[in-house]
């Protein structure tokens, strides 16, 4: 059933902390919908001899993703206007600029313990399950997934493609 080893807890929150008050650029399930991806631009780290780089923390086998804001009803109603999605035209509004295209992914991705959801479908399936809560400082993101897989992405990526219409339509 398996195709590859599947990671254990341990190293899913060391996964997690490799990337503590870095930049959500993008997130999304997989284009074949049983995955969710998170996408993380990560800035240099000289310690670990590391350059700026995309990573894709893919949560495998992902059977609840939710995605609720961090902002303040307040922050909301100032956020409303469609020039805030552009950068340049951003800079003299007063309201939250979704045009940065980022979020701070701070205070970071922790492992939930003693989650009832992981807990069920880790019966249900027969495989182990976890429960992921994503916290940056626009939106909170919660996963139940079973494995999590993280690959450093190339100029160019793209996660999604349009290329006509579905198969069977």
């Amino acid at each position: 059933m398996r195709d590859h080893p599947r990671v254990e807890a341990t190293k899913i929150q060391a996964a997690f902390d490799n990337v503590f008050d870095q930049s959500v650029v993008f997130h999304s399930f997989a284009d074949y919908m049983r995955d969710y991806d998170v996408f993380v631009y990560a800035d240099a780290d000289p310690r670990a001899g590391a350059g700026p780089r995309h990573l894709r923390y893919r949560f495998r086998h992902c059977v609840r993703a939710a995605v609720t804001t961090a902002l303040s009803p307040q922050i909301w109603q100032r956020s409303l206007d469609d020039r805030l999605i552009h950068p340049e035209q951003s800079r003299e509004l007063d309201g939250h600029s979704w045009g940065i295209r980022w979020q701070a992914l701070y205070p970071g991705m922790k492992l939930a313990a003693d989650s009832a959801e992981a807990a069920r479908w880790s019966r249900e399936l027969g495989v182990t399950f976890h429960e992921v809560e994503i916290q940056t400082n626009v939106q909170n993101i919660s996963l139940v997934f079973s494995d999590l897989t993280v690959d450093a992405l190339e100029t160019g990526y793209a996660p999604f493609m349009v290329q006509g219409p579905a198969p069977g339509r």
